[in-house]
């Protein structure tokens, strides 16, 4: 484990455009241990081990499915297909049967996010004629459609310094999102540099924003400004790919001044301010998963993961972007998450509290994340909770 380090161990930023890369101080603390990038294997294999239970018929329907959202993707911006109008979907993955499916308990079941209302019979009937997907017109299996509307990207509202995770944050020109969490460079000179995690559309713009433009703490819809509320600069982002390629990450990092953030994420209780602690061992995400976050618009919330594997298109303001390998999670009661909750850290919901995800885009009532593995692996980070 790492040794237990203090805020001045790590460098401030400048103001503006960080300095040029040359070799800093890494070697003073420990490197990641290799634990941690078996981990991330480990997720992987576990992701995969898990589809590989699942019947054929529904991975090839689902396959079909994610072709006919990967040309809807690649179309001009703001022109729907008229198979993808036609067939109401916005996204599909492999969920856990329920009494609707007709799927037996626990076992898997085809589901697919709708922008209206829709039964079972009805999808199938309008993605065999309309989309041409042939083993949905030639199979039976259990089938979830979930009403989500369009899925849009998503936008603790108050100061606070030091600013922990799940309050408000955000690029000067964008609303809100939330910081989701520390972390910090894998190697030399980034291993000392303090960083904000939260989405690429949060931090970055989407894709607009250029490095060492400044972050704040609230996000300028909460009534942060520049430089006054500046907590962070832009360090890195993972572009999304509006042209119709697969994207798999929604993530940004924010260099901080290590005394103007803390390691503890908040949720505010009964008017009292109260802070905890995650782990930092990523474990890969399963359905029926218990999980939590604690976000800048719905607070600390507790879901369910229903679905793995998923591909869903996300609107961008009018752009469209196609992610693949998502997680789908839905709340019990209420909404797991609302717009303003994108960058919340997803951990488990038991005594480790382990990271899952990057939370960043929802629609009617399911939430979408980023693995939290291909997260920290797109910036070469681990993470410092």
């Amino acid at each position: 484990m790492p040794t237990k380090r203090t805020r001045n161990e790590f460098e401030d930023p400048v103001e503006g455009k960080p300095p040029e890369e040359s070799h800093g101080q890494g070697e003073e603390f420990e490197p990641p241990a290799d634990a941690a990038t078996l981990a991330m294997e480990a997720g992987d294999a576990e992701i995969e081990a898990a589809l590989a239970q699942v019947d054929p018929q529904i991975l090839s329907a689902k396959a079909e499915l994610e072709k006919l959202l990967a040309e809807h993707a690649r179309a001009e911006v703001g022109i729907q297909s008229a198979e993808v109008m036609e067939a109401n979907i916005v996204g599909v993955g492999i969920g856990l049967g329920d009494p609707a499916s007709g799927a037996p308990p626990g076992e898997p079941s085809l589901e697919v996010y709708t922008i209206e209302p829709s039964t079972e019979a009805e999808m199938k009937a309008r993605l065999a004629s309309a989309a041409g997907v042939s083993a949905l017109a030639e199979a039976d299996f259990p089938m979830n459609v979930v009403c989500t509307g369009i899925i849009d990207a998503q936008p603790h509202r108050m100061r606070m310094r030091p600013a922990p995770g799940g309050i408000s944050v955000g690029h000067f020109r964008i609303t809100a999102g939330t910081l989701g969490c520390l972390a910090r460079g894998r190697t030399a000179p980034r291993i000392n540099r303090l960083m904000i995690l939260s989405n690429n559309h949060v931090l970055a713009n989407s894709n607009s924003a250029a490095i060492g433009d400044c972050v704040a703490q609230p996000g300028p819809i909460d009534g942060g400004r520049c430089p006054a509320d500046q907590v962070a600069v832009l360090e890195r982002f993972v572009p999304i790919n509006f042209a119709g390629g697969a994207n798999v990450v929604d993530c940004a990092t924010a260099w901080a001044w290590p005394d103007r953030v803390r390691r503890e994420l908040m949720y505010i209780s009964g008017g009292v301010t109260r802070f905890f602690r995650v782990g930092t061992t990523p474990v890969a995400p399963a359905r029926g998963m218990l999980v939590g976050k604690s976000g800048r618009t719905t607070q600390l919330t507790r879901g369910t993961i229903t679905a793995i594997g998923v591909a869903i298109n996300v609107n961008y303001g009018g752009r469209i972007a196609r992610f693949v390998d998502q997680i789908a999670i839905r709340a019990a009661t209420g909404d797991f998450s609302r717009g303003g909750d994108s960058g919340s850290l997803i951990w488990t919901w038991d005594a480790r509290r382990a990271p899952v995800g990057l939370l960043f885009a929802g629609g009617g009532g399911t939430t979408f994340a980023n693995r939290i593995t291909r997260v920290l692996a797109a910036l070469d980070i681990q993470l410092f909770t």
